[in-house]
């Protein structure tokens, strides 16, 4: 069992607050790595990966700084899940997840670290929704279709919502929330004046 002095992670509670500490540094991390000189030339590569070539930026150097960097949070937040499951096998690791795990960055926004909360929460939202809101009555009304029901409505609404986003809003929630602070900040003024 993982312990640190005299706290044992094996109870859940106290693995689940060491996990939130190290989401809460990885995340700090993640937004202060955007303000030093290899997060601006991540966006600038991002942006516009020529202009960032021809304004001297060394593409494949910040591209395999970029790559280690995503590799360490992920080696991280992978030996969290592990220890939480204590055994792993490939059956784990199914191609849907990897399609809800781009839902949720199409949802949040593309290139904000805020962007990802905001999309797992909303999926995660939806996804109670579905199952305890929508689901049920459907099942209840069409008793013949009541377990297809159950299985592959959350798939069908998770999956329109992440086509409405695709098509109406491309840069997500984070996106929305940067204009509602922008017009909360500019409120007297946002409007026009006669």
């Amino acid at each position: 069992p993982l312990s640190l002095g005299s706290v044992d992670f094996s109870n859940r509670s106290s693995f689940f607050c060491l996990t939130m500490g190290i989401m809460i540094l990885a995340t700090l991390l993640a937004k202060n790595i955007q303000r030093t000189a290899p997060g601006r030339a991540f966006v600038a590569i991002r942006d516009n990966e020529l202009a960032a070539e021809v304004n001297g930026i060394p593409v494949f150097r910040y591209k395999m700084l970029a790559f280690f960097i995503g590799c360490v949070f992920a080696g991280v937040a992978g030996w969290l899940w592990a220890y939480s499951q204590l055994r792993i096998n490939p059956d784990q690791f199914r191609l849907i997840d990897s399609m809800w795990y781009l839902g949720m960055l199409v949802i949040g926004g593309w290139g904000s670290t805020t962007g990802v909360f905001f999309g797992v929460i909303s999926l995660s939202l939806l996804e109670i929704a579905i199952s305890d809101y929508i689901a049920p009555p459907l099942a209840e009304a069409i008793p013949s279709l009541a377990e297809q029901i159950r299985v592959s409505m959350s798939l069908v609404i998770n999956g329109m919502v992440i086509i409405i986003f695709i098509m109406i809003e491309p840069r997500g929630l984070y996106y929305r929330w940067q204009k509602l602070k922008a017009l909360y900040r500019l409120y007297p003024y946002s409007g026009g004046h006669q």
